[in-house]
């Protein structure tokens, strides 16, 4: 399928892999190459490897040590990244449009050519360790992972992305070159770009990097099978953690990205704590009550499933008296619809932070790469908008009305 580029451009190379460009107003072009593997996809066995596997990917390749990977983009002033998600890893570059046949090449190189040497493990482990035990150190973090696998009864999609040190130092070469094979194949993958790019080019230049990819590594292979989710059954946990303060989330499972009530529940956790001071929750436990410095909602949004979850950290005898205002808060919103003129400023307020996040071509970038690798379509800002112009106020109600029972919700406390 191919479309007009003055929209978006969409290819499929003979081996599978899907490309996507979008035009952008810079001279800096955003390009990265997303494969649909995370840490949902690990076996049993392989904590923590789709996370490592990103990291040793630097560590060298077929064709170039770890010091080349690093300075071939950062010696034109480019910048070479990459991140893990639950879904998906993401392997990405900035730099001036005239380099771009650089990014593609060491995108390429790295993702489908690494060869994971075994004394490059042996110290990226101790790296990914620190890494590890720095998270440890940070309940506010930590509690956000502790949390998904309760809501998960410990299915991998729960898993944390950073996985075991002691597992990990067990790798082998072998067992990393395993996993690349099931899950590193271009028709798992995408090649996204943004900006001042000629879609052809973008093409000519992948087909040349992919030129001399082994055989093995170009036959298209079925998606894995992933492991069926638990049946959600909410609970409350206390962990002692000897925190000055306590960390608290409240919340449960949510809707998968195709899910009719999706954009529904965004405007919801919107209103209830989005990036605004004006959220309820702040303007409740923070503004009007002066019972916490950091209170939050955030939705977090899987292919099949989601999390929806309240954060805040507060005095520990103050915790209860929290949870009763978000509880008051959640009725508000299910006990009856929004007013016209509410549904109207919070449309507002919502499609002028998306407007301002569009501003970030990186994070559009990324994320026109993640919704084509996992639905294979692309998604303008103007195509939002229409979709929240056409939410109504019995839309969120009776959303609210189903997410917001609060015998059906997980609690987590850390004192």
């Amino acid at each position: 399928m191919k479309t007009a580029y003055s929209d978006h451009y969409t290819h499929t190379l003979p081996c599978g892999m899907r490309i996507v460009c979008a035009a952008g107003p810079t001279e800096v072009v955003y390009c990265g190459l997303a494969v649909d593997a995370g840490t949902r996809d690990e076996l049993d066995t392989e904590s923590g490897m789709a996370h490592f596997t990103e990291h040793l990917s630097f560590k060298g390749t077929h064709r170039r040590k770890a010091w080349h990977i690093i300075n071939r983009m950062e010696s034109v002033g480019g910048d070479l990244n990459a991140f893990t998600g639950k879904e998906e890893t993401v392997y990405y570059c900035t730099c001036l449009k005239q380099h771009l046949h650089r990014a593609i090449d060491i995108l390429a190189d790295i993702v489908l050519n690494s060869t994971y040497p075994q004394h490059e493990m042996d110290k990226e482990v101790e790296v990914v360790a620190s890494e590890i035990e720095s998270y440890n150190d940070s309940p506010g973090e930590l509690i956000y992972d502790e949390f998904e696998n309760l809501i998960f009864n410990g299915h991998p999609l729960g898993r944390s992305i950073l996985g075991n040190a002691e597992r990990l130092r067990e790798y082998t070469t072998e067992d990393i070159v395993q996993y690349v094979r099931r899950q590193y194949v271009p028709a798992n993958m995408v090649l996204f770009v943004y900006g001042q790019a000629d879609p052809k080019q973008v093409v000519r230049l992948a087909e040349k990097a992919l030129r001399n990819l082994p055989t093995d590594n170009a036959v298209p292979v079925l998606p894995q099978e992933r492991t069926a989710l638990p049946e959600y059954q909410a609970q409350t946990e206390t962990k002692q953690m000897d925190t000055h303060q306590a960390h608290v989330m409240m919340g449960r499972r949510a809707y998968g990205a195709s899910h009719r009530n999706h954009l529904a529940m965004f405007v919801l956790n919107h209103i209830l704590g989005g990036p605004g001071m004006n959220s309820r929750l702040s303007q409740s436990l923070r503004e009007k009550n002066g019972l916490v410095y950091t209170v939050e909602s955030t939705l977090t949004t899987y292919t099949d499933t989601g999390v929806w979850a309240v954060y805040f950290g507060c005095d520990p005898n103050k915790v209860e008296r929290c949870r009763k205002l978000v509880l008051k808060e959640l009725t508000r919103l299910a006990q009856a619809p929004l007013s016209p003129s509410a549904l109207l400023a919070v449309k507002k307020q919502i499609k002028g932070q998306i407007g301002i996040s569009y501003d970030n071509f990186e994070n559009v970038a990324i994320g026109m790469g993640k919704r084509f690798l996992h639905y294979n379509k692309v998604q303008t800002r103007e195509e939002i908008s229409t979709r929240i112009d056409a939410l109504t106020a019995e839309d969120l109600w009776q959303t609210a009305r189903e997410m917001f029972v609060p015998e059906e919700l997980t609690m987590l406390i850390y004192k």
